[in-house]
């Protein structure tokens, strides 16, 4: 019986996972670009974004509040805020479903993206890393998702115990008390945010099940779309300009907030 031939020491020992370098690259990319979006527009000096001008406006609101007598409308607007996130909860526990389904076939899934690969095989093993990272990203949006449920429940709390501003005892700092509410409420969109950016991230995953170039070229396109929505929309200079316009119902002696990312 002959001996099995030796390794070639001229060839590159094999990469885990079936990952090529363009692979790794890729996915370095995709958290990279992700992350960085996530530190760099929470820095203090970042620009101003739209959720941080929203945050002024959440701001007014809670001072508004106390001046109402009856605060049926603000419990109705925050009603449809936790409607909204527990939808997106809801839908983020079927697509995880979906994707553990897909895990189990994915030597089946493995031949299907074989057909659209561009320049390369597609294994059964790359397929399954794939379907991990889909799976980590809709994770991670589901506890971002109920998260935001449980803030936004607080903040219900907090509205109910809301002191009015005219009638309450001497002791009740009503600016501070409306400072802590819009903060909680602002942490809890920001969750909410956080999730909803998740799904961006996850469509722009689904450009590697084609190639790396196209997982690359769809989370550069996801960064672009969010920079322009939350920096140079009309939205975004819609609410700039409430914000101004409102800003003066606010005390001087309000501490600066850190910056809120897009």
């Amino acid at each position: 019986m002959m001996a099995p031939f030796p390794p070639d020491p001229t060839q590159s020992p094999p990469m885990p996972f079936d990952l090529a370098p363009l692979d790794l690259l890729a996915l370095t990319t995709f958290f990279v670009l992700w992350g960085g979006y996530n530190v760099i527009f929470r820095l203090p000096g970042a620009p101003a974004s739209l959720n941080l001008h929203m945050r002024t406006v959440r701001e007014v609101w809670m001072r508004n509040m106390q001046a109402r007598d009856t605060r049926l409308l603000d419990g109705q607007l925050l009603g449809h805020l936790i409607q909204s996130v527990s939808f997106f909860a809801s839908t983020t526990v079927l697509l995880i479903a979906g994707d553990l389904s897909a895990l189990v076939n994915a030597d089946r899934l493995a031949a299907l993206v074989e057909k659209m690969h561009v320049t390369s095989t597609a294994s059964g093993a790359l397929v399954e890393v794939k379907l991990f990272l889909l799976l980590g990203v809709l994770v991670y949006a589901f506890f971002q998702f109920t998260w935001a449920v449980r803030q936004y429940n607080y903040t219900c709390a907090l509205i109910g115990a809301m002191p009015d501003a005219t009638n309450h005892p001497p002791s009740v700092d009503v600016e501070e008390a409306a400072d802590a509410a819009a903060a909680l409420l602002s942490l809890a969109v920001q969750s909410f945010n956080a999730g909803v950016r998740a799904y961006y991230f996850g469509f722009a995953a689904l450009g590697w099940f084609v190639h790396p170039l196209a997982f690359m070229a769809s989370t550069t396109l996801v960064i672009v779309v969010l920079v322009r929505r939350h920096f140079h929309s009309r939205a975004f200079h819609a609410v700039r300009r409430f914000g101004t316009a409102v800003r003066m119902v606010l005390p001087e002696r309000r501490q600066p907030q850190p910056p809120e990312g897009g």
